[in-house]
C-alpha cells in the first residue's frame, strides 16, 4: 500500500478514536505489515501536516490523539462551560507526593506531609484514576504502594513523569499565588 494511503487511514483512525491509539493498535489495521520505523515516519509526517492548524497530533504515555491547540480552548469553554473539578489542598499535595516520590505508601505520605491521610483523599484519587496500589513494600504490615497512572499523564498531556516540571519551579508557582492571594 503506498505510503499516502497509509498515512490517510492513520489520519482517519486517529481522528475517529475515542481514546489514545497504540502504536500496537494502529499496526493492526495494516496486519502488521507496518514496520515500527515506517510507523513513526508517517506519524512524524502527520504530525508536521498539522503544524498551523487547530489540532494537533500528540504522543501521550497511553498512545497517539488528536487535541485541540491550547489557544483555542477558550472559546470552545463556552460552548460547554464545565466547572473543573475543585480538589482540597490536601489531595493536590498527596497527588504531588505520589507524582514526584512513586512509589509511596500511605506512610511516607503522611511523613512528608506531617498530618494523617485521611481515606477519602486516596480514593478519590483513585476514582478519578490518577494513582493506583502498583505493590506491596516488603515490611510489616505490607503497606500498598501507590504511583499515578496513564490516565493521569494523558490528562496532564505528558508522555512520562520525567515531563513534570521540576519541583523547585512549582514551589515558586505556589509561593507566587499564595503571595497574590494575601
Amino acid at each position: 500500500m503506498e505510503p499516502n494511503k497509509v498515512r490517510s487511514i492513520l489520519e482517519a483512525a486517529l481522528l475517529s478514536a475515542q481514546a489514545p491509539m497504540t502504536t500496537h493498535d494502529m499496526k493492526k489495521m495494516f496486519d502488521d505489515e507496518l514496520s515500527s520505523e515506517t510507523l513513526r515516519k508517517l506519524l512524524d509526517e502527520l504530525r508536521d501536516a498539522y503544524e498551523d492548524r487547530p489540532v494537533e497530533l500528540v504522543q501521550l504515555a497511553s498512545g497517539w490523539r488528536f487535541r485541540t491547540r491550547a489557544e483555542y480552548l477558550p472559546y470552545l469553554e463556552r460552548l460547554n462551560p464545565e466547572k473543573p473539578p475543585r480538589y482540597s489542598r490536601a489531595v493536590l499535595e498527596t497527588l504531588a507526593i505520589v507524582a514526584y516520590r512513586q512509589p509511596v505508601t500511605r506512610g511516607d505520605i503522611e511523613e512528608i506531609r506531617g498530618v494523617a491521610v485521611n481515606a477519602n483523599v486516596i480514593k478519590t484519587l483513585e476514582e478519578r484514576g490518577w494513582i493506583d496500589v502498583v505493590g506491596h513494600r516488603e515490611t510489616p504490615g505490607r503497606p500498598a504502594l501507590f504511583a499515578t497512572t496513564k490516565q493521569f499523564l494523558d490528562d496532564l498531556g505528558l508522555r512520562s513523569v520525567s515531563e513534570l516540571p521540576p519541583l523547585e519551579q512549582i514551589s515558586q508557582t505556589l509561593e507566587l499565588s499564595h503571595d497574590i492571594q494575601h
